[in-house]
This record gives structure tokens, sequence and C-alpha cells, in this order.
């Protein structure tokens, strides 16, 4: 109802809800440094818990896509900050598991492959959008966030439950989304280039 009584046009009540999508990625944001000060406890507590928000802090990434394709609440800002969100969750659960006091570990070099992939592949869209270019995503690809998102979950439980070794879980499936990022990476950069090329030439 507006001052005089009348009902709000549909319009605005519409409007109201524009920037949902938008406002769950913000919240996806937000949940990275309450999972940081979770990850410096060691504690298996502490641990379930980080698991929980990292859970529902990865099913926001789900909601804010379908909302903005279902209702066309695309959005520039949405453009920007849904993959930043997706990037900045996963590599600052990654980097507070690899050196949190918990043993074993995540070793480093595996760590920088799989942030090495994501920079990669992140500069090379900038660079693809910047020319126009839209390449697909590849199968490989959408495998290796399957499991690299497993994995992390598993990661972050790190200990063994009902005689389940969580590490051992997550660093397996962590290992072999590492290799599937790093050939959906060249997939990507070969797509890429042959677009480049097609125009140039």
């Amino acid at each position: 109802m507006d001052a005089s009584g009348n009902p709000r046009p549909a319009a605005t009540t519409l409007a109201s809800y524009r920037n949902l999508p938008n406002l769950l990625t913000l919240l996806r944001i937000a949940a990275i440094p309450v999972l940081v000060w979770l990850l410096r406890d060691p504690a298996p507590r502490a641990a379930i818990v980080a698991f929980v928000v990292y859970f529902f802090a990865s099913i926001t990434d789900f909601f804010d896509g379908y909302l903005a394709r279902r209702y066309g609440l695309v959005t520039p800002l949405g453009k920007l900050l849904d993959p930043l969100a997706d990037k900045l969750l996963v590599v600052s659960a990654l980097v507070m598991i690899a050196v949190a006091d918990r043993t074993p570990t995540v070793p480093g070099w595996l760590l920088v492959i799989v942030i090495g992939r994501e920079i990669a592949i992140t500069g090379l869209r900038s660079i693809a959008a910047a020319e126009g270019v839209v390449v697909a995503a590849e199968a490989t690809g959408k495998f290796k966030m399957i499991l690299q998102t497993i994995a992390v979950h598993a990661l972050i439980l790190h200990y063994t439950y009902y005689g389940i070794s969580f590490h051992s879980i997550g660093m397996m499936l962590l290992l072999v989304s590492a290799v599937a990022g790093v050939w959906s990476a060249v997939e990507y950069h070969v797509a890429v280039f042959r677009e480049l090329s097609k125009r140039q030439g």
C-alpha cells in the first residue's frame, strides 16, 4: 500500500526482489571470514561447524544463478561478483586447510596447482570477455568443479568419523580434480585462442 492507501504497483514489488541473486552472492562472500575464523581452530567441533558454513555458502552459488536466469535478474554486478565469490570461497578454504594446525595437511604444491589454475582461467576469461568471445564450459570443467566441491567439504571435516577418514577422501578427490582442472584449463585456452584466431584471420 502507498501513502494514499492504494496497492503498490506490481513493478515495485518485483523490484524489491531484483537484487536477491546478488544478495545471495554477497552472503557467500560474507561467509568467508567466518569460515577462515572457524578453520583457525583445530578442534573437531570447529571443523563440523566450518563444514556447515561452507555447505550453505556453496549452495547459494546454485540458487543465485538459478534465480538470476529463471527470473531474468542477471546484472553486470552479478556477472562480476558470482565467479569472484566462488574463487574467493574455494581459495580461502584451501589456504586455511593447508595452514591449519592439523595433521596430515594439504601439500603446498597441490595448492599451487589448484590456485594457479583458477587464476589462469579467471585471467583468460577477462581477456575473452574483452574481445567478445564466449566459450561454453566443457564437461571436464564441470566434472572438476563437482569433485573439487566435494573434496573441500571432506578436507574441512578432516577427521575420521565412523571409520571414514575424510582427509584421505578429500585428498584423493582433490588430486583427481586438480588433474581434471589442468586438463579443462588447457581445453579452455585452446578454445579461446582458436576463436581469437578466427576473428583475426
